[in-house]
């Protein structure tokens, strides 16, 4: 594998597509972001003093800091996917739910959640949800479904992935 990586600070384009899918749940409360440049952009929450270490490094870092998510080509169109991490950094207000205790163990394991299985919920505008558990633990990421009592919220990613992996 020839590719080599290129680390820098969040450029103010990448740094807007960040926000606007933050103000999608709230306000964001992190403000310095960088990139690690590969075959995708993966962007990481970072402070001045990580930065300031990173610059008088010798030898390059895969990775540093945070990793909150990708920033991806779709369509043609550059778009932001956050994974579990990036809700640590944003004061979530709106589209979230909050999960039973029982429902929280079938969302962290994979498996979709019942409407009887949600305590409550903010939901304005765009289709995901953050996943939170009755102790404001985030689980992660759902697509809520309003038509369907069985499966009202679909998992897309939650904590318990990286568990569940295929080695």
């Amino acid at each position: 594998m020839t590719e080599s990586l290129r680390y820098r600070r969040a450029s103010s384009w990448e740094y807007d597509l960040i926000l606007r899918e933050a103000e999608k749940y709230g306000e964001l409360k992190h403000h310095t972001f960088a990139v690690v440049e590969g075959k995708f952009r993966d962007v990481y929450a970072v402070n001045e003093r990580v930065w300031a270490e990173i610059e008088g490094l010798k030898m390059k870092p895969y990775s540093y800091g945070t990793f909150v998510g990708t920033i991806k080509v779709d369509n043609l169109v550059e778009k932001f996917y956050p994974n579990v991490e990036f809700f640590y950094f944003v004061d979530v207000e709106k589209n979230y739910a909050v999960l039973s205790p029982k429902a929280g163990f079938l969302f962290t394991t994979g498996k979709d959640v019942p409407r009887s299985g949600v305590r409550s919920y903010n939901w304005q505008g765009t289709k995901k949800l953050v996943i939170y558990d009755e102790n404001g633990v985030i689980l992660g990421i759902g697509r809520i479904n309003p038509e369907s009592k069985r499966k009202f919220i679909l998992n897309v990613t939650d904590v318990g992935e990286f568990l569940r992996r295929k080695r």
